[in-house]
């Protein structure tokens, strides 16, 4: 749930790519808006040549497409165009240069190209005549009840400054120069359900979003191709063989039938390496995540609880055997239930056995010896003798034992033995890992107790059962990893990123029907069926027993005496494949570097944060509709926005681990998610704009002032002045409080006044010790500086930026890190190089900087000229973070920041979200500087045992042991 973006493209030009048809594929051109700086055709053409082998790799059967590959040398120059990709609701999104953003698609066999048609027409297409089959991004586990089905889409990406990330490029040695014979997919992973009974519903979706044909975006590329009559889907489960020809008949589609077990260990190794709160822990009702090292993984013992138990050790991917099992499972427990209960469906039995007491027909150690513990050989009354005993020697029949306490009685019978089954097959092969997934789990928050229970009773503590959170769709997942060039493999934990839109079709453990088709469908079902407000009981429709979900809705209770099983599922999100993120290299120890500083596990944590979110909503919302316009289509945006955040909030107060461990962090991102969901890009752009002006417009005075001062005066000046301007964020309620009693300057120079030492957290002497030496001593300067910028306004313009200067002045090279997405009234990567562009005209210090690091524009269009002419300057350059949100895990940046830090000595964190939020404890391999003014008095009391406005100046060297700063 955490708030990282990928990285922006790198092109200039805008790039996009239309679909695959029977046997070529189509591509066409959109007009250049941009003049473009080249030479004559031939260099044009090599352009052409670069985009189309960005989409697929060369192979050794299939090189790129050469110059000699055009038919007609004159009309090479059409082809000096931008390739277009359009997206299932017929809009055009920015795509990039990168390479791995090319593996959304089946490779491309650029042999033969040519262009088809008209060469005069404004769009000319490109015909690839030697493509092959359509490859399906789409896979399914086709059960007795229920269908899971993984699908794949691609990457939405937003353009930028090619220029600027040329020169980055340049400087950070990043290269585009792909290290495998294939591309990753760059992409989202879909997770849906659908009832086995009703796979016409199944057939329906898949049909409308043509993925049998590689996705709707396949469908625009030649809509009038005929279907391909070879096209194969992979499936697992007996469903594969039983719908093998509805499929063909329905859809065109031929089956291609994998292993189901082969395909539940592919899954969950996939899960297990991929996802990094994946697997957890469930007794007495909580859950707790478990990070699992992915260097000791294997071996672990995988028990699938279908209708039988199969146990499968797990020596590695595609090593593993079935070395145990039991007949007794989740069949037993249903067909026993419906023949002693009359429950109609598996669901309604788990549903009775929350309303029971085993007690009443089981025999416990406590009814043979008068209700003492047998504790010699340490049983205690409570332990069940026998399960079902109790019948044996009472005068009932059937009917004169309450359903629910039947089926409790199944229940724990059933998952008691199969923990124990587990746990013998565990000891005898040494193994230290139990993972429990199946039809029987279905997130059910007793059966994952019974079996916790029965694996910590019988290993005495040693041994616990572990559970998934995509358990159900481990043989989707593995199926969909069948297909011979998935891009899965080489991906790690930091490229995935798991997001929850409103609206998915598979929540809270429940089937809701078909996913929403679009924006105007998704806020009509927000005002028919999601409450707005702190009052929400239920965030999601919940389905009446016995439908889908389609037709009526209701709104259960959240509290009562029992616990409801969807309570206790774990939501499945869409998880996004972003390869372009990396680990920061500059921590000192990724493997427990923790981003969240607060944990909100705590119930009254909770509460209170998300009531201080709830309280911002409004306000919030009013800049997000003022910042379109204020029209009606905002203001039905806002309102819908609105309610999917309370829905959001509602269903984490229910279950906490609905998605997964859940943050302080997780739930800021969560916020600025949503707003993207409903389309508002940037809910303070005009707030932003005004404060950068205002600020720019005083900056002059302040470096004046600032030149006036001696090096130690001057130091701590700068200091309290990043200090003082991070007052300004709009994220805290006291802060904006504050806007309403003066103007940007003015509440400024209050702030700065009030800056007295000592601060409560004060290494500001150390920190001047080292970039001014004591005594005699003279320190070398630092090399190179990383500075994550926080607010925009007097945050950036009159505090972070001067700071920059100094370290500039100093010789030291300078790097300012910015978000890649909007967040609150953060300032982005995007906007920096303007801001910068105007300080500069007041400073020479600034202007050669950022000509050297190729900020500003005129520089820019010669760049290595440029750098050439101001070789002796420093540079000042701007990364992105990768990420869209006020905090950041730095365990997920962007590539671009990862190769900027390669050979950084001093990390400056600034701001609440980035230096307390987050990051208050992380230690790097190089000196950290983390500032920050706290603007919130519960934060101040947790983590300083101070007050609002209380500052922060936390200094630690490089070579610093885990010590705490200094408390005044």
């Amino acid at each position: 749930m955490r708030s990282c973006l990928p990285l922006l493209p790198g092109s200039a030009l805008r790039k996009r790519c239309f679909g695959v048809n029977k046997r070529s594929i189509v591509l066409k051109r959109t007009t250049k808006r941009k003049k473009v700086h080249s030479g004559g055709c031939k260099e044009r053409d090599r352009g052409l040549v670069e985009k189309l082998e960005v989409m697929a790799s060369p192979t050794e059967d299939h090189p790129p497409i050469g110059i000699d590959d055009i038919n007609d040398e004159s009309k090479k120059k059409k082809l000096n165009t931008d390739i277009v990709e359009r997206e299932s609701g017929g809009g055009e999104r920015e795509m990039g240069h990168s390479i791995h953003r090319s593996g959304s698609r089946p490779q491309l066999d650029l042999s033969k190209a040519a262009i088809q048609g008209n060469f005069e027409e404004k769009d000319p297409t490109i015909l690839l005549p030697n493509q092959s089959d359509d490859i399906s991004h789409l896979a399914l586990d086709i059960g007795g009840s229920l269908i899971k089905l993984v699908y794949f889409s691609r990457q939405e990406d937003r353009s930028t400054n090619g220029r600027r990330k040329k020169s980055l490029k340049e400087k950070f040695g990043v290269s585009n120069v792909n290290r495998r014979s294939y591309p990753i997919l760059g992409g989202r992973l879909h997770f849906v359900k659908f009832e086995t009974a009703k796979i016409n519903e199944c057939l329906d979706f898949i049909s409308s979003k043509q993925l049998h044909r590689g996705g709707m975006d396949a469908r625009h590329w030649n809509s009038d191709a005929p279907n391909n009559e070879n096209a194969v889907i992979k499936a697992t489960g007996g469903g594969a063989f039983k719908f093998a020809d509805l499929f063909k008949e329905r859809l065109g589609v031929s089956i291609d039938k994998e292993d189901e077990m082969g395909c539940l260990v592919s899954g969950a190794n996939f899960l297990l390496k991929a996802i990094r709160h994946e697997a957890f822990t469930h007794m007495e009702g909580q859950k707790e995540f478990v990070q699992i090292d992915t260097n000791d993984l294997f071996p672990y013992l995988l028990v699938n609880i279908g209708s039988g138990v199969s146990m499968i050790k797990v020596d590695g991917d595609g090593k593993f055997q079935r070395v145990s099992g039991t007949n007794v499972g989740g069949g037993t427990y249903w067909g026993l239930g419906k023949l002693l209960t009359k429950c109609k469906s598996f669901d309604e039995l788990l549903e009775l056995s929350q309303r029971g007491d085993n007690r009443t027909i089981d025999m416990l150690v406590g009814d043979i010896y008068g209700g003492m513990d047998y504790s010699k050989i340490g049983l205690s009354a409570s332990t069940i003798a026998s399960s079902f005993g109790k019948a044996i020697s009472e005068n009932k029949n059937l009917e004169d034992y309450r359903p629910e306490d039947i089926s409790l009685s199944l229940l724990r019978m059933i998952s008691y033995n199969i923990g124990q089954i587990a746990y013998l097959n565990a000891l005898r092969f040494g193994l230290k890992r139990i993972f429990f997934g199946g039809f029987f789990i279905r997130g059910h928050a007793y059966t994952m107790d019974t079996i916790s229970f029965a694996v910590q009773f019988w290993s005495k503590g040693d041994a616990q059962a572990m559970f998934l959170r995509h358990e159900g769709f481990l043989g989707a997942l593995g199926a969909f990893m069948s297909y011979e060039k998935h891009g899965l493999d080489d991906l790690m934990v930091h490229h995935l990123v798991e997001r929850f839109p409103m609206g998915a079709p598979y929540t809270g453990g429940k089937i809701h029907g078909p996913p929403l088709g679009d924006l105007n469908e998704k806020i009509s079902w927000m005002e028919k069926f999601v409450q707005k407000g702190t009052e929400i009981t239920a965030p999601v429709p919940m389905a009446p027993p016995g439908t889908t979900g389609l037709g009526g809705f209701e709104v259960p209770s959240s509290k009562g005496d029992t616990l409801r099983s969807d309570a206790s599922n774990l939501n499945v999100g869409v998880l996004h494949l972003v390869p372009t993120l990396e680990v920061f290299p500059l921590l000192a120890d990724p493997k427990t570097y923790e981003p969240n500083t607060i944990d909100i596990a705590d119930h009254g944590e909770l509460e209170y944060w998300f009531t201080v979110l709830s309280k911002h909503l409004p306000d919030l919302v009013d800049k997000a509709v003022a910042s379109e316009g204020g029209t009606e289509d905002a203001k039905r945006r806002g309102d819908a926005f609105a309610r999917a955040f309370s829905a959001h909030l509602a269903r984490l107060m229910e279950e906490p681990a609905a998605y997964g461990k859940l943050g302080l962090a997780n739930l800021l991102e969560l916020r600025e998610e949503c707003l993207r969901e409903f389309q508002f890009v940037d809910a303070y752009r005009s707030i932003k704009q005004r404060e950068n002006e205002a600020s720019l417009a005083v900056l002059p005075d302040l470096l004046m002032e600032l030149d006036s001062m001696n090096e130690e005066a001057r130091l701590l000046a700068l200091i309290e002045g990043v200090l003082a301007a991070n007052i300004f964020d709009w994220g805290s309620r006291a802060c904006v409080d504050l806007y309403h009693k003066g103007t940007i300057i003015e509440i400024y120079r209050m702030s700065r006044n009030k800056m007295q030492r000592p601060w409560l957290v004060d290494d500001f002497d150390v920190f001047k010790e080292r970039i001014l030496g004591s005594g005699d001593k003279q320190p070398h300067p630092h090399k190179k500086a990383l500075l994550f910028v926080d607010n925009s306004g007097a945050d950036v313009v009159l505090g972070m930026l001067p700071l920059a200067r100094e370290l500039l002045r100093r010789g030291t090279e300078v790097v300012l890190v910015a978000n890649s997405l909007p967040a609150l009234n953060d300032v982005t990567a995007m906007e920096i190089p303007d801001i910068v562009a105007e300080a500069a005209k007041h400073c020479d210090i600034l202007r050669r900087a950022a000509e050297a690091g190729g900020l500003l524009v005129d520089a820019m269009i010669n760049a290595t000229d440029v750098n050439k002419e101001n070789s002796s300057s420093v540079p000042l350059m701007v990364v992105e973070n990768g990420c869209g949100s006020p905090c950041i895990d730095l365990r997920q940046v962007s590539s671009e920041l990862a190769s900027a830090a390669k050979n950084a000595d001093l990390v400056i964190l600034e701001g609440m979200g980035r230096a307390l939020h987050t990051n208050y404890d992380a230690r790097f391999k190089c000196d950290a500087l983390k500032l920050a003014m706290v603007k919130n008095q519960r934060l101040a009391e947790k983590l300083i045992n101070g007050n609002i406005y209380d500052c922060v100046c936390r200094y630690e060297p490089s070579n610093s042991k885990l010590q705490s700063s200094s408390l005044c």
